[in-house]
């Protein structure tokens, strides 16, 4: 199998490059090996696949980073699965702090003399993920799968944290309910004060034998798969939310949510404007004198239009509800079609004779001596000064 090139080699830019400058390459390239433009290339089509992956990779800060860091195995689906990590609680050791696992799942810790009940509901954290669509999945919509590690019930216990056959025992010291009363001398009397029972931990029962897999937290990091509906008409840099799809609940609690930031990769043709969509068509000087009929990309396929003689480099035509679709389903935006006119260049002594020969045809054609007092800004310019800077 054919090494990996490097990322920023396949986009021709250098690590330090701005997001922008990402966004500037990765058009460049798409355009040039664009299946489009080399219909049964299959060099072309690779390339294209190598660069729709760079992109992935480059303009997500956070995949960036890993890849800047550990090269293409930094973002390898399986990068970081197995040991480590947070699977079965296993890097805490024998001596781990269930308050801490608590506190980084559930948003808030048992300890440090907090005051919250730590035997009440609390609901799940939110769990991040990112995924990179195309410009025509954006304005259609699509099904993608994202895969994401979340914190579930411990599939051998059940969620008790208990070994098999064993059960958890009502704590001693606080007697099931997780705060014992403490009392104190002050200058103003004996004051009673509640506080967190320290020898369960305010959870009311101690497991002498905890499951082998969770290690008594009753909770596991789980590793899945995620289909996720992609609404038409999202655009960069939104995020859906996907509710229950986070990390579990405590004691109860609900499911957190799952928040999946979208990242659309530019198109080579196509530039959107809130929810129309602008491109540029080239002509020939021959076709926008005379008109021709053009076949233009839209995100419907090509769209029959038949261009009128005399159009002028920069003129813009519409086509209506060939846009975007609106989230919501509220209707479509608009495309718009700006013409650019090729001038030709490294024309043969013949073409060249014969454009003299249609600009000496033009009526009120510029001078080429100043013999009458007047200056050619002074004069209608033919078609050609048109273009002069």
């Amino acid at each position: 199998m054919a090494e990996k090139r490097d990322y920023y080699e396949v986009l021709g830019v250098n690590k330090n490059a701005t997001e922008d400058e990402i966004k500037k390459a990765y058009r460049k390239v798409a355009k040039q090996y664009h299946p489009d433009l080399n219909p049964g290339d299959k060099t072309a089509e690779e390339k294209f696949k190598e660069a729709n992956e760079a992109y992935e990779v480059l303009s997500d800060s956070e995949k960036k980073a890993r890849y800047d860091q550990y090269g293409h195995a930094g973002v390898d689906p399986n990068f970081g699965a197995g040991g480590g990590g947070f699977g079965g609680f296993g890097g805490f050791g024998d001596a781990f702090d269930l308050g801490d696992i608590f506190g980084s799942f559930f948003g808030g810790g048992f300890g440090g003399g907090q005051r919250q009940n730590p035997n009440a509901p609390r609901k799940g954290s939110t769990v991040t993920a990112n995924v990179t669509i195309s410009f025509e999945e954006a304005a259609k919509g699509c099904k993608k799968s994202v895969r994401i590690n979340r914190v579930d019930t411990c599939s051998k216990c059940g969620g008790s944290g208990c070994a098999e056959g064993t059960t958890a025992e009502t704590c001693s010291t606080c007697g099931g309910r997780g705060t014992v009363n403490a009392q104190q001398r002050t200058p103003f009397g004996v004051m009673s004060t509640t506080k967190q029972c320290s020898a369960c931990g305010g959870r009311g029962k101690i497991i002498k034998t905890p499951c082998s897999k969770c290690r008594g937290s009753g909770f596991e990091t789980k590793s899945e798969t995620v289909e996720i509906d992609i609404p038409a008409g999202i655009d960069d840099r939104q995020a859906l939310n996907v509710r229950g799809g986070g990390n579990k609940g405590l004691n109860g609690g609900p499911t957190g949510d799952l928040r999946v930031n979208v990242n659309v990769r530019p198109h080579p043709f196509f530039e959107r404007d809130g929810f129309d969509v602008w491109c540029d068509f080239t002509v020939t000087f021959a076709q926008a004198a005379l008109g021709d009929t053009l076949y233009i990309p839209t995100l419907d396929g090509k769209v029959k239009y038949e261009l009128p003689a005399g159009t002028q480099p920069g003129e813009v035509f519409r086509f209506r509800a060939r846009g975007i679709q609106q989230l919501g389903g509220r209707g479509r935006g608009d495309q718009f079609v700006r013409i650019i006119v090729d001038v030709p260049k490294n024309l043969t002594a013949k073409q060249k004779e014969l454009l003299r020969q249609f600009n000496d045809s033009l009526p009120n054609k510029p001078k080429n001596n100043i013999d009458d007092g007047k200056t050619v800004g002074e004069e209608k310019k033919g078609f050609f000064d048109k273009f002069k800077l």
